[in-house]
C-alpha cells in the first residue's frame, strides 16, 4: 500500500496526514487556517480519491473576514473606480494566463469533461471582464427643476461587505457572477464556496492574492451549514447572494432578510423543451440531449451519442455525478417515476465505467409518460434524467411550462413564426429559445 492509499483509507486521515492536502481560508490578504473542529472530504468522482480535507466552518472563521472587510471598506471605497478595477484587469490576465488549470481543476473536483470545464471558465473571465466596465455604468444622474428651484442628482455608491454562498456544479463561473461586479463598485466580498467543490476557488483566489488586492478586499472562508448562518447573521454583512436549491434558498432569504440584508437567491429550476409537430425533429433530438446530459445534467438549464467517463480524456461527453450521495439521490427519482407510472425507455442506471469502477457513475435516462403532477414532472432531478410528456395541443403544452412553479427556461422547435412568437408571448419562464 503506498503512503497515498494509507491515508484515505475509508475516506479518513490514517498515518500519512500529510498526504492529504487540508485547505485554508483567505482573510485579510493572507492564508490562515479555520477554527472549525469538522472537515470533509473532497473526493475526485471519476476515482474516488481524496483529494483535500475542507473545514466544514465557524461562525468565527465568518467573523474575522467580516472584520477584514471592514477594515479594508473605508479604503476601498475611496478609491477611484478606474484604480479598482486595474486589479481586476491583472486577475483577468492571470486568469488567462492560468487557464487550462482552472479547468482541470474544476474537471478533478466536479468530473465534468473538459471541454464544459474551460466554458465555465471563460464565463467566470467574461465576468471580470465585464466588471472591468463599471467605472462607465456607476455614473449617476441628475434632473433639473423637479420642483421649483429644486435639483435631483442620483449618486451610485457602494455599501460595505458582500457574500456569495455558492453551488457546486459550476465552482469556477458562480462566483465570478458577484464578486468582480461588488470590488468593482467598491465593495469588499466573501466567498462562501461548495464544500464539495473549493479546490478551483482556492486556486482563483491565490491568483486574486498575486493580482494585489489590498488585503481584505476579497476573502474566502470555507464551511458547511456553521458557516453559511454566520453569512447570514452577521450584522457587519450588507447583503447575500445565493445560488442552489430552492428549499435551501427559500431558508436563505427569509433569514437574510429577517436581519436586513439585501438578499439574491436563485433557487432550482425546471426546464422545458417544446417540440411542435413542424419541428426539426433530428435537431430537436440532438439539441435536447445535448442540454439535458451536459455536465450530467448537474446544471439548471439542461435539456449526440453520448460518451460517459472521466472529462479529462478526449472524447467523452458526460462525465459522473459530483458524490456518491447524489447519485443515490437521482437513482431515487428514477424509482419514484417507476412508481408513478412512468415508462423508462432508457436506463442508464447499470452502466459502469471499465476503467472506474469507484466512480459515480450514472448512464442517461429517459422516461417517457411523464405527467405535471408526478414527482419527477415537479421536482428537479439534477442529474441525467430527461423525462418526456405529451400535450395534446399548443395551449396544453403552454399551461403545462407556465404552472410549472420552478419554470427557468424554455425553448421551442417549429418552422412557424406564428407559434414562436405566441410562445414567447405566453410562458412565463425568464429564459427563452
Amino acid at each position: 500500500m503506498t503512503p497515498r492509499e494509507q491515508a484515505v483509507i475509508n475516506g479518513r486521515e490514517t498515518a500519512e496526514k500529510s498526504a492529504v492536502r487540508e485547505l485554508h481560508n483567505y482573510i485579510g490578504g493572507a492564508w490562515s487556517r479555520s477554527d472549525a473542529t469538522r472537515f470533509g472530504d473532497v473526493r475526485n468522482p471519476v476515482t474516488d480519491e481524496l483529494l483535500a480535507r475542507v473545514p466544514l466552518g465557524a461562525a468565527s472563521d465568518v467573523d474575522r473576514a467580516v472584520q477584514a472587510g471592514l477594515k479594508a471598506f473605508p479604503g476601498w471605497r475611496r478609491t477611484p473606480p478606474v484604480n479598482r478595477v486595474r486589479f481586476l484587469f491583472a486577475l483577468k490576465n492571470l486568469m488567462e494566463k492560468r487557464f487550462d488549470d482552472i479547468a482541470s481543476t474544476v474537471t478533478l473536483e466536479h468530473g465534468k469533461t473538459l471541454d464544459e470545464s474551460r466554458s465555465s471558465v471563460r464565463r467566470a473571465i467574461d465576468n471580470v471582464d465585464l466588471a472591468i466596465g463599471i467605472p462607465t455604468r456607476m455614473m449617476g444622474t441628475s434632473l433639473e427643476d423637479i420642483a421649483s428651484g429644486i435639483d435631483c442628482h442620483t449618486v451610485r455608491q457602494p455599501l460595505g461587505v458582500f457574500a456569495a454562498i455558492t453551488p457546486f456544479n459550476f465552482p469556477a463561473m458562480v462566483p465570478m457572477w458577484f464578486l468582480p461586479h461588488a470590488v468593482a463598485c467598491g465593495n469588499c466580498f466573501i466567498v462562501k464556496p461548495s464544500e464539495r467543490v473549493p479546490l478551483s476557488q482556492m486556486l482563483v483566489f491565490e491568483l486574486m492574492q498575486e493580482a494585489g488586492f489590498p488585503a481584505g478586499v476579497v476573502n474566502l472562508v470555507h464551511g458547511a451549514k456553521d458557516a453559511v448562518d454566520g453569512i447570514l447573521d452577521h450584522p457587519g454583512i450588507a447583503g447575500v447572494s445565493f445560488v442552489g436549491s430552492s428549499p435551501v434558498a427559500h431558508y436563505v432569504y427569509r433569514r437574510a432578510a429577517d436581519k436586513g440584508k439585501r438578499v439574491q437567491a436563485l433557487g432550482g429550476a425546471k426546464n422545458f423543451v417544446l417540440v411542435m409537430p413542424d419541428a426539426d425533429l433530428p435537431r430537436a433530438a440532438q439539441v435536447s440531449t445535448e442540454s439535458c446530459f451536459g455536465c450530467a445534467g448537474e446544471r439548471v438549464a439542461e435539456a449526440r451519442k453520448i460518451a460517459v467517463g472521466d472529462g479529462l480524456e478526449s472524447g467523452v461527453t458526460m462525465g459522473p455525478l459530483i458524490t456518491r450521495q447524489h447519485r443515490e439521490k437521482v437513482l431515487g427519482y428514477i424509482e419514484t417515476g417507476l412508481k408513478e407510472g412512468a415508462k423508462l425507455i432508457l436506463d442508464g442506471r447499470g452502466y459502469k465505467d471499465p476503467k472506474h469502477p469507484e466512480g459515480y457513475f450514472l448512464g442517461p435516462s429517459i422516461f417517457e409518460g411523464v405527467t405535471p403532477e408526478m414527482t419527477i414532472g415537479r421536482e428537479e432531478i439534477f442529474g441525467p434524467v430527461l423525462c418526456l410528456m405529451k400535450a395534446n395541443d399548443f395551449d396544453e403544452a403552454v399551461e403545462v411550462v407556465r404552472r410549472h412553479e420552478l419554470g427557468n427556461a424554455t425553448s421551442i422547435f417549429t418552422s412557424s413564426g406564428k407559434w414562436a412568437r405566441e410562445y414567447r408571448y405566453r410562458v412565463e419562464p425568464s429564459m427563452l429559445g
